[in-house]
């Protein structure tokens, strides 16, 4: 590092929330929750990230309405699930770190079959990969959205959690109204980029309303998300710029992908179409076995692979801190993140392999991450998210596959 660059191992300022270090879990998908409700094993699984010494970790997709679920077992942000929420993060905080909650509506991706409503989306829409129509959601309904995510917000204040995480990527409704595929408003939330970037603008000003400064609000919001004719650079810019202007938001959590199309395009590496199948109905894993590869996408593993797109955005900042994400395994990895202009790093895959790997990387400067970015742990969401090279798991039982459990991948 540089001597202007900080040290990613000291405490951090995140908005009133002070972080003992600069490495934050990113939320990946759990499976500890089956009926909607805290457990232990939950507790368990985010009290190891925080004994392993993150400054944070993340409570992945809680859903800020039952409409908004993605996939079952999700938790909704309501009163019911205050005294669960309220352990965990005592536990969290018992073990150092700070814990968020990512807070989110599926929208496009939000499964009939589970929520029993026909999902929302900017305008009429069809799921290329579910085939599942979407309606066009109405005026009203988008006020309601966004006190929807207000009160979830109010949740998590009183949950005891320290930050939320909006999301507003993949795909999912906010970041629905930013592509222009799936955004052909002709009103206030549509047409050019200004327009299609107010519904996540108004979400985080009503989520700093109600919040105030007694938690962070973090936002994770696509660069571009591979679907062509998508959500690009050249339009996230302007929007992230808007958003840095408002000044809602304490940091901004750069990603890509979607849970629409090819998913991999967010993962990269290794395409688990082998272990997909296995957990597949039998009258589909034909298919799956000949087209998985193709449906899925197919994109090489690079470290960093998120910074070329991700440094572009560092000097628009005046307001907001930048989170990296992607493809960060070791040391040398947080700290070009911290020399680029980044002041915090997320990281996934490489924490479900080593739950300790922040701490291992302050003892030793040289050590390298076991993860070997097979992605045969997106399978794993099917019964519990695990790294499957951990002997030491005790694995639940996967179930057999259906379309809902495929969007929990993609937190």
């Amino acid at each position: 590092m540089t001597d202007l660059s900080p040290d990613p191992f000291a405490p951090v300022q995140l908005g009133p929330v002070r972080l003992r270090n600069r490495i934050v879990k990113a939320a990946t998908s759990e499976g500890r929750s089956p009926d909607g409700r805290v457990t232990d094993d939950l507790i368990d699984f985010h009290r190891t990230f925080a004994e392993g010494g993150v400054g944070m970790t993340t409570v992945a997709y809680c859903c800020v309405s039952p409409q908004g679920a993605s996939a079952p077992g999700q938790i909704v942000m309501d009163t019911d699930a205050l005294p669960g929420l309220r352990k965990l993060t005592d536990a969290v905080h018992g073990a150092g770190a700070a814990v968020s909650a990512q807070l989110g509506h599926a929208g496009v991706v939000a499964p009939k079959k589970l929520t029993g409503v026909t999902a929302m989306a900017p305008s009429r829409f069809v799921n290329p990969t579910s085939f599942a129509y979407c309606r066009e959601i109405r005026r009203d309904e988008i006020a309601v959205v966004i006190e929807q995510f207000g009160a979830a917000a109010d949740i998590a204040v009183e949950s005891g959690f320290d930050s939320v995480e909006l999301h507003f990527g993949h795909l999912y409704l906010p970041s629905s109204f930013l592509s222009p595929v799936i955004n052909r408003r002709k009103d206030e939330y549509g047409g050019d980029i200004d327009n299609r970037s107010r519904l996540v603008r108004e979400i985080a000003r009503r989520v700093r309303e109600v919040v105030g400064d007694r938690i962070a609000v973090i936002a994770k919001l696509d660069m571009d998300d591979g679907l062509p004719g998508s959500i690009w650079i050249d339009e996230a810019l302007r929007t992230v710029a808007l958003l840095d202007a408002d000044a809602t938001l304490d940091a901004i959590e750069l990603t890509q992908g979607s849970s629409v199309y090819r998913p991999m395009y967010l993962f990269r590496g290794d395409v688990p179409v082998r272990e997909f199948t296995k957990v597949m109905p039998p009258m589909m894993r034909p298919g799956v076995r000949l087209l998985g590869k193709r449906v899925m996408g197919s994109y090489p593993y690079e470290d960093l692979y998120m910074l070329p797109a991700a440094r572009q955005f560092v000097p628009i900042m005046k307001n907001t801190k930048l989170i990296l994400l992607g493809g960060i395994t070791n040391r040398e990895h947080v700290e070009t993140g911290m020399r680029e202009g980044f002041e915090l790093v997320a990281m996934g895959r490489a924490l479900l392999r080593e739950p300790d790997l922040v701490t291992k990387m302050m003892t030793d400067a040289g050590v390298r991450s076991r993860c070997t970015h097979n992605n045969k742990c997106m399978v794993t969401v099917f019964g519990r998210t695990h790294c499957v090279l951990d002997p030491e798991q005790r694995y639940g039982a996967a179930e057999p596959l259906d379309t809902p459990r495929l969007r929990a991948v993609t937190s």
